[in-house]
């Protein structure tokens, strides 16, 4: 399994926003925090990072456990043959 360990910060609003994570051997800065959704005991974020990639990251509050949820390539620009 691979270690997720993550560094947030307080953003505008008062709430938890993420900065950077380090998935295995390799730390992402995290460029844009772009979602967050909350539920009983649990919180998601969605982050871009600066490998272009999208992220999910799933942190649970009871075990004070982060989880890779999700993980999105940017999408291929398909060149024109003209």
């Amino acid at each position: 399994m691979i270690g997720l360990k993550v560094e947030t910060f307080p953003g505008e609003a008062g709430t938890d926003m993420i900065r950077r994570f380090r998935l295995g051997e390799r730390t992402r800065e995290v460029t844009e925090n772009i979602d967050q959704w909350y539920g009983a005991g649990y919180r998601y974020f969605k982050v871009k990072a600066d490998d272009g990639n999208l992220y999910i990251l799933h942190f649970d509050e009871a075990r004070r456990d982060w989880d890779l949820t999700m993980f999105k390539p940017p999408p291929r620009v398909l060149k024109s043959l003209h």
